[in-house]
């Protein structure tokens, strides 16, 4: 359990994936990848591998105001003993209303334990920089999403994708190769297929790692590249949402 400065906010990430050498090195960690991005002085943030079977106490969880679910190299769909294990928990804290982010596989996972479908990419893989449409017009007005622009682009990795969302859950961003890039539920969760906390070296790195791994062919390596070159990702946008999302106390509503 790895802490920043105590407060009155608590947080934790969920990690599903084990930190590559890479990241290891040059940021100590995912974990202070996702605290970069999210986190804010006078907070207080938790760390559980739940990968490795590392996850918070049940009885602890009304102590938290919000929880990441990081990505991950693993299938969502798939059953093993964490990922079933985590689907619980994810229902459980969306019973309780509290605040879930989900990030690319903690998008899918999100939505798979809540009642919606996931599964391979029709389309085949989507790494680089993706230029995601945000719907403005959506039945449940997201507070958080204010003053953000209709387009954004994202770093992208991923060859799995949602293909349908959980009842009560609405689109609200999309692209021309993901048909949900966001959705919500309510005020308290909300998953994006793309990776805001992501800077252009981790991808390059994880590019790097796909191909050695032959996971991925050259050329659509060497071209993904070439598209980060001549780009940049919107990570102030991103970062925004997701801090709004996390920080914003639910509105209630009556009609």
């Amino acid at each position: 359990m790895k802490l920043i400065k105590g407060g009155e906010k608590r947080y934790a990430l969920l990690q599903a994936a084990r930190d590559s050498d890479y990241v290891i090195k040059v940021y100590g960690g995912y974990f202070n990848v996702y605290v970069g991005a999210f986190g804010e002085e006078g907070e207080k943030w938790d760390l559980f591998r739940v990968v490795d079977g590392e996850f918070p106490d049940m009885n602890e969880l009304h102590k938290y105001d919000g929880f990441v679910v990081s990505g991950s190299p693993s299938d969502a769909y798939g059953n093993d003993y964490w990922i079933l294990k985590l689907g619980f928990l994810l229902q459980t804290l969306d019973a309780m209303e509290k605040k879930v982010l989900g990030i690319c596989f903690g998008h899918q996972v999100l939505c798979r334990s809540l009642g919606g479908k996931v599964g391979k990419a029709c389309s085949g893989w989507d790494i680089g920089l993706r230029k995601v449409n945000i719907v403005k017009d959506v039945s449940v007005p997201c507070s958080f999403m204010d003053e953000i622009p209709s387009c954004l682009s994202i770093i992208e990795c991923h060859q799995d994708e949602v293909w349908e969302v959980p009842m009560g859950a609405q689109v609200i961003a999309f692209s021309d190769k993901t048909g949900v890039e966001m959705f919500s539920i309510g005020q308290h969760i909300l998953g994006i297929q793309g990776h805001p906390e992501y800077t252009k070296d981790i991808l390059y790195n994880l590019i790097d790692r796909l191909l050695h791994n032959n996971s991925i062919e050259r050329e659509f390596a060497e071209k993904a590249k070439v598209g980060l070159e001549i780009a940049e990702p919107d990570r102030k946008c991103w970062e925004k949402i997701c801090r709004n999302f996390l920080k914003t106390s639910h509105t209630f509503t009556f009609s």
